[in-house]
């Protein structure tokens, strides 16, 4: 097929999006699906080292760099990496399903929300119901010549006589408006003041007639997959809706390294931040229309996120929380106005960060321990969020230490030869027959199978080691009288699904590599836990209590995590799970002033262990690489069965 002329603008048709987009010749693929809203996965970020980007060329040409990801029988039928391939002709090009971002999970989970299922419940005590934000009616007397004191002073006068507020501060958006305001509603205004956890009390609003039955707050987890919210009548301290989405960022890598990668390309800052407010501002509308509200009425947003999501939100620049020594430019930002940030809300209306630790040690982290009150409590607690970077808290109300895993992506399915979100199709549940090694897997969603989720690693793992299938190295048994351990191209590997059996139509294997990569997952995630509880001078039967946060630990098995060395060999009956401890924490900031101070003391309580320099944590890594471990005697109950 002929190049298309320099000077000719080339038409590229996207499958089954039925999208369109006119291109540069020379335009890289990627870039230009995520131009036309196409999503195509990219666990690397556009690095070329993932492979999970792979798309079918069906009609034209492009230029591509063929990288070991994409094999001969691939190459031959036109599948190319679209990080890796430049536009030079019209094209359509199909986007895989295995490529392709799945929203049916996510649907499921937002449809039990809509349903009304109560969200996590608040394990923190003590606290009063004292929103940051108040809507207070005035009632003002109009001037006359013998009172003719300025509308501002008359404002400041009413809050005095009718409130016994004295220094308030007013901002001058709403001096701007006062004149107009105080007329319209005929001398009763509805005014805003924001608390913060000084306190100072500031004027954030004011607005014609009584508005108070209308006094909404917004809440926002910024995770690095998925943004989940919630809109709270602040009156009444309840949540009106909530809603989840994946976040827009995701087109740009999966984890936060690759978006750090990413944020430093030409324009990739202002990129990653309208993508994340895109996606806030969906959900927004989303849950305005769930509670019957309009968006004038929201008067305060309060978000919880690990630091580089919070920075890219802020649009601060992230460069630094990867280099060494790890700084973030902040870690309490003062309250900045969330319209100034791209998000659809007044102009009134503050956005709080919950404070983060340090660069890997977030606001979600803070908002956890916040909720669940562990900050509060003597019990000697280990607070665990599984994920690429895996943070661990181990304290009680008298100390705090913690620390920030660099486990990788394998939790989340990548670095995995068919790994993948945990989103319909993805393999979770497993089991295998000890007498043939046959399998039988369930998929989320009930579909047929097209990969597999982190969860589901960990319980492949545990399977195959507690039938004799993998040695505590992570090798096969070559010698098991079964066709479904054979050499592939990536070494010995086990045939979880057979190509008719898949949506994919190829065989879906877990190879000895993809052991590897989890084995040093879970090894990161131990040796964290290790080196904080050694650094105090207990042992893991100190700890009397283990809550495991997030979407990813609330669907772990805990025995199987247990079997691979993930989590400490502990009573069952030890483990809580607390679903999304950071959307609580949020929650809860936006109910309490209090909470608010409480989450600032939190975050300056905790003692941040940078383990990438520990070289105590270099050896609690080490001797972690062994399923589950190379001291036996730490998961006792283990030995038993794969002893």
């Amino acid at each position: 097929m002929a190049k298309n002329s320099p000077n000719t603008k080339i038409r590229v048709h996207f499958e089954p999006d039925n999208t369109d987009i006119i291109a540069e010749p020379g335009a890289n693929l990627r870039e230009t699906a995520l131009a036309a809203g196409v999503h195509i996965n990219a666990s690397c970020g556009g690095a070329g080292t993932c492979g999970t980007c792979k798309v079918m060329i069906k009609k034209g040409e492009v230029e591509s760099i063929r990288t070991a990801r994409v094999s001969d029988e691939e190459y031959a039928s036109g599948i190319r990496q679209a990080c890796q391939s430049t536009v030079i002709t019209d094209l359509i090009v199909q986007i895989p399903v295995a490529s392709r971002l799945e929203k049916a999970v996510l649907a499921r989970e937002k449809k039990a929300m809509v349903a009304g299922i109560q969200p996590s419940v608040a394990l923190a005590k003590g606290w009063g119901f004292n929103p940051p934000v108040s809507k207070l009616l005035l009632e003002l007397p109009p001037p006359t010549l013998k009172d003719n004191i300025s509308d501002l002073s008359r404002l400041l006068r009413g809050l005095k006589q009718q409130y016994d507020l004295t220094s308030v501060s007013v901002e001058f958006t709403v001096i701007k408006k006062l004149a107009r305001v105080l007329r319209d509603g005929d001398w009763k205004v509805t005014v805003t003041t924001l608390r913060d956890s000084k306190p100072r009390l500031t004027v954030t609003n004011v607005e014609p007639g009584d508005t108070r039955a209308r006094h909404y707050s917004l809440a926002f987890d910024i995770g690095t997959t998925a943004v989940r919210g919630q809109l709270l009548d602040l009156n009444r301290g309840k949540v009106l809706a909530q809603s989840l989405d994946y976040n827009g960022q995701i087109s740009y890598g999966e984890d936060v390294i690759s978006r750090i990668a990413y944020s430093q390309k030409p324009g990739g800052l202002k990129k990653l931040g309208r993508a994340v407010v895109g996606t806030i501002n969906g959900l927004l509308q989303e849950l305005t229309k769930q509670a019957g509200t309009e968006v004038k009425d929201i008067s305060h947003m309060v978000i919880a996120g690990n630091t580089v999501m919070v920075q890219l939100l802020l649009g601060l620049d992230p460069k630094y929380i990867r280099l060494s020594p790890y700084v973030p430019t902040v870690n309490i930002a003062p309250p900045v106005r969330a319209s100034s940030l791209g998000i659809g809300v007044e102009e009134h209306v503050h956005l709080y960060a919950l404070p983060s630790v340090a660069s890997y040690v977030g606001g979600d982290i803070v908002a956890g321990i916040l909720g669940t009150g562990v900050y509060q409590r003597k019990t000697v607690t280990l607070y665990i969020d599984i994920g690429t970077n895996g943070e661990i808290v181990i304290g009680n109300s008298d100390f705090m230490v913690t620390a920030s895993c660099s486990a990788g992506p394998a939790f989340e399915g990548g670095g995995i030869k068919q790994g993948m979100l945990a989103t319909s199709g993805a393999i979770e549940g497993f089991s295998i027959s000890p007498s043939n090694f046959e399998p039988m897997v369930t998929t989320i969603g009930g579909t047929k199978p097209k990969g597999i989720c982190g969860s589901g690693l960990i319980n492949i793992v545990a399977g195959l080691l507690r039938a004799g299938a993998i040695s505590q190295n992570g090798k096969f048994n070559t010698e098991l009288a079964t066709s479904r351990i054979r050499q592939g191209e990536d070494g010995y590997e086990y045939i979880l699904a057979w190509a008719p059996e898949t949506q994919i139509g190829r065989d879906i294997v877990f190879t000895e590599i993809d052991i590897d990569n989890l084995i040093r997952a879970k090894a990161a995630m131990y040796a964290g836990c290790q080196t904080l509880i050694k650094s105090l001078g207990a042992k893991c039967s100190n700890i009397e209590q283990v809550i495991i946060a997030g979407t990813f630990g609330s669907n772990i098995d805990i025995e199987n995590a247990i079997t691979i060395g993930l989590l400490p060999d502990l009573p069952l009956d030890k483990f809580i799970f607390i679903g999304n401890g950071s959307l609580l924490g949020a929650r809860l900031t936006s109910f309490s002033t209090d909470l608010a101070g409480d989450g600032q003391r939190i975050a300056r309580m905790m003692t941040n262990f940078e383990l990438s320099e520990n070289a105590d944590f270099m050896n609690n890594y080490v001797a972690a690489l062994f399923l589950p471990h190379t001291n036996v005697d730490e998961f006792s109950s283990v030995k038993i069965k794969v002893g």
